[in-house]
């Protein structure tokens, strides 16, 4: 995390810098600023940056800017990991939920400030609206990563004894990554080829929602207006690129709105263990399993199915009878059929629909509400996978603890493969766009360009995938009841076979 945060940080300030760096280092064997050699180094540069950015990010933190929202809004494998190894198995869709909100408002915020004139407001952070983003990101990822790590205990790994021969180096780590693809569980490979197809929907959206509406915006302008010349046309797309972030920062306000109510209305998948009627100081506040290998693994917890996070917004009752009566009260908001998996799935079917109806959208108000509505399946796809991923670590590490065996799905090496069938959609999406593009896309200036809207509705056909693919998840929370009923029996056999 540390590393992912300190490769982040310096990739965003050279990158809001990289003119002022190239020109002062060329300016040293007297190039000239303005020259075609400067221009293309400049940009050769820019490119690194931007790698090392994606790498950065992708193995370590993720941050809230405009200009890389697609890799920043992607959930990193460090925080996630966090997630996992601090929070029971019960608990894994409520911290995930809260993750989701904590991301809403860094969305709500970033979106936010690229739509205002930061240069004016912050002209001490730079002359640029970039520059002021970076900088202000900077602050806001070093201040959170610092927290993070000095309030944040994690499980000593010392306590599971000494690694296995072999088990420490660059080799065996590859290894243990080729072994835990391999074995991967079901519900952890399904997930995953969701996402696979979810992402080439996503990544269309995100690269290209601005430019949607952008050209919205001129359409009318370059229809009054043929013969605009190309410093004209320029100011038309500055306008235009304002409205799309406007729309973008409705599309932040309602993903964070959703990642807030929904947690009240999805049946939680896994039950919390029974909470002691007495000596309990908090009743929605449970230690992890994870953190000290001598402490039980069925923590305490609520009594009811109902979410740890719908409590955690009130102050602990002073009485059981309190307690119970919010219990009820808030168990009344929860919707009987809609567990996290059937939540996701329709998700996927209502980003299809929005994208299908590109085909009747012909003002930019119109697509800033489509946008809208498309911020209740973000908020899903940003909880939905990575809580059941967690959820499944977990109960396959405490089962392992349990067993005293070792757990083949480390969190960090499967939230990492988790990232690569986020980041690989890219490259698809990317290469299927540049096709619609060159068999679409008019000329600049020109009236009725609708070739983004052509790729928007690819991804509303790779959404209809993951939407099937969706619907092969087992559903934990229908086999829960049995599996532990199998374990009591089991237990109970145990301990006959040990008396006779």
């Amino acid at each position: 995390m540390v590393g992912g945060a300190a490769a982040t940080l310096l990739s965003f300030l050279a990158l809001a810098w990289t003119r002022e760096i190239v020109h002062w280092f060329l300016g040293l064997f007297g190039a000239d600023p303005e020259s075609h050699f400067v221009k293309v180094v400049s940009i050769c540069f820019a490119i690194g940056w931007v790698c090392l950015l994606d790498v950065s990010i992708n193995v370590g933190m993720f941050a809230v800017i405009v200009y890389v929202n697609q890799l920043t809004i992607v959930v990193q494998a460090g925080i996630r990991a966090f997630i996992v190894d601090n929070a029971p198995t019960h608990q894994q869709e409520d911290a995930n939920a809260w993750a989701g909100v904590i991301l809403g408002i860094g969305s709500v915020l970033g979106y936010l400030s690229g739509y205002v004139n930061l240069p004016k407001i912050l002209p001490f952070f730079g002359n640029t609206q970039f520059k002021v983003l970076s900088v202000i990101t900077c602050i806001a990822l070093g201040g959170t990563v610092f927290i993070s790590c000095v309030f944040i205990t994690e499980r000593d790994p010392r306590r599971d004894g000494p690694p296995p021969a072999g088990a420490i180096g660059v080799i065996a780590f590859f290894k243990q990554v080729y072994r835990s693809a391999r074995r991967l569980s079901p519900q952890i490979r399904k997930v995953c080829e969701v996402q696979f197809f979810n992402w080439i929907g996503w990544f269309p959206f995100l690269f290209y929602i601005t430019t949607y509406i952008g050209q919205l915006h001129v359409n009318p302008i370059f229809r009054a207006h043929p013969d605009m010349s190309p410093k004209e046309i320029d100011d038309a797309w500055e306008s235009a690129t304002r409205i799309g972030s406007f729309a973008l920062l409705i599309f932040a306000i309602t993903s964070f709105s959703s990642n807030m109510l929904l947690p009240f209305l999805v049946v939680p998948t896994y039950r919390a263990p029974p909470r002691p009627l007495k000596g309990s100081s908090s009743f929605h506040s449970t230690k992890s399993p994870h953190r000290n290998g001598n402490q039980s693994a069925e923590p305490s917890g609520t009594p009811l199915p109902m979410s740890a996070s719908m409590t955690s917004f009130f102050p602990p009752p002073p009485d059981e009878a309190s307690h119970s009566r919010l219990t009820r009260l808030l168990s009344l908001a929860q919707i009987p059929w809609l567990t996290l998996r059937r939540a996701w799935l329709l998700s996927h079917l209502l980003f299809a629909l929005c994208m299908a109806f590109t085909f009747f959208i012909t003002t930019p108000l119109q697509a800033t509400i489509l946008s809208g509505v498309v911020g209740l399946s973000w908020a899903l796809s940003l909880w939905a996978p990575f809580a059941l991923i967690s959820a499944e670590i977990s109960k396959r590490d405490v089962a392992a603890r349990k067993t005293g065996g070792v757990n083949d799905d480390q969190a960090g090496v499967v939230l990492g493969l988790h990232n690569v069938a986020i980041s690989a959609p890219q490259i698809v999406a990317t290469l299927v766009s540049s096709v619609i593009f060159r068999i679409a896309q008019k000329p600049r200036g020109e009236p009725g360009d609708d070739s983004v809207g052509w790729v928007m509705r690819f991804g509303g056909l790779a959404a209809l995938v993951a939407a099937y693919m969706t619907s092969r998840l087992r559903e934990e929370g229908i086999r829960q009841d049995e599996e532990v009923k199998e374990t009591v029996e089991a237990n109970g056999d145990r301990r006959g076979s040990d008396v006779v």
